[in-house]
């Protein structure tokens, strides 16, 4: 799976950090959120998959790669 944030979405709710701390960070100077890991390890799917769920801004999505 590959994580993406859509930077001109994201209105820096935070949410994203509080489900999956691993996979996302935040760029106080920005007030954007920023991806620490592009490809995470799939034992993260549930965590990043909240992360999504939950975004006010809907501002993240996750891509599946082919095999």
């Amino acid at each position: 799976m590959r994580v993406v944030a859509d930077l001109d979405l994201c209105q820096g709710h935070q949410m994203c950090q509080g489900e999956a701390p691993d996979v996302f960070g935040f760029d106080e100077a920005a007030d954007l959120v920023t991806v620490l890991q592009e490809h995470p390890d799939e034992s993260l799917r549930p965590q990043v998959e909240a992360a999504v769920r939950y975004c006010p801004a809907m501002a993240l999505s996750i891509e599946e790669e082919s095999a």
